[in-house]
């Protein structure tokens, strides 16, 4: 199976995808990493694993039907069979979400429905879930569709909350549990525990 990545910003949840390819704990390669962001760390990890990058925008091709057709370009070319998004800011185009209908993945830091929507991401999550005194947080993998966060959730995993994290500290005990569980979950889908298509 061919998978591309979709990544905003450092990248390391795309390089714990490249290492489960390589190692054998997903059954399919990475075959194109794309990123709306020019400067992303994602590129330059896909440029020295020998994965074909992209830095895609609309800024980029003026607007976001010319940007839809050139990534809808770039997956054909590569074959794609799923997408992932790892930390990608930007909401897909209607046409790419139509013709990957249910075999667009993304993975978000917290037990969705919880902590979920537009503007929720990243050190924000972790804040909101510590200002409402939860006592676990978690990882969740969905679908993804036209509106942000509110796919069909195909596993989730949890995380402890303890009484003297900060966001920071809660943060970095998610993300290391997202890299081993992103790895789990796209083996499951490769292997069609979780179906697509």
């Amino acid at each position: 199976m061919n998978i591309a990545v979709f990544a905003s910003h450092g990248g390391s949840d795309l390089q714990a995808i490249i290492d489960g390819c390589k190692d054998g704990k997903i059954d399919a390669c990475v075959a194109g990493v794309i990123s709306n962001n020019g400067e992303s760390m994602a590129l330059q990890r896909a440029n020295d694993a020998g994965i074909p990058n992209y830095h895609m925008s609309a800024k980029k091709y003026g607007s976001e039907e010319t940007l839809a057709k050139e990534i809808l370009s770039v997956l054909d070319k590569y074959s794609i069979n799923m997408i992932f998004l790892a930390g990608y800011m930007r909401m897909l185009h209607i046409s790419i979400l139509e013709k990957y209908n249910n075999r667009i993945f993304n993975i978000h830091p917290a037990l969705l429905p919880k902590f979920g929507g537009k503007g929720m991401y990243g050190i924000k999550v972790h804040t909101a879930v510590i200002a409402a005194k939860e006592k676990e947080t978690g990882i969740t993998i969905h679908r993804v569709n036209a509106e942000y966060d509110s796919g069909e959730i195909v596993a989730q995993t949890k995380v402890s909350v303890y009484e003297n994290d900060t966001p920071e500290t809660l943060a970095a005990r998610v993300l290391e549990r997202e890299h081993e569980f992103l790895v789990e979950v796209i083996s499951d889908i490769v292997c069609g525990k979780i179906p697509i298509g």
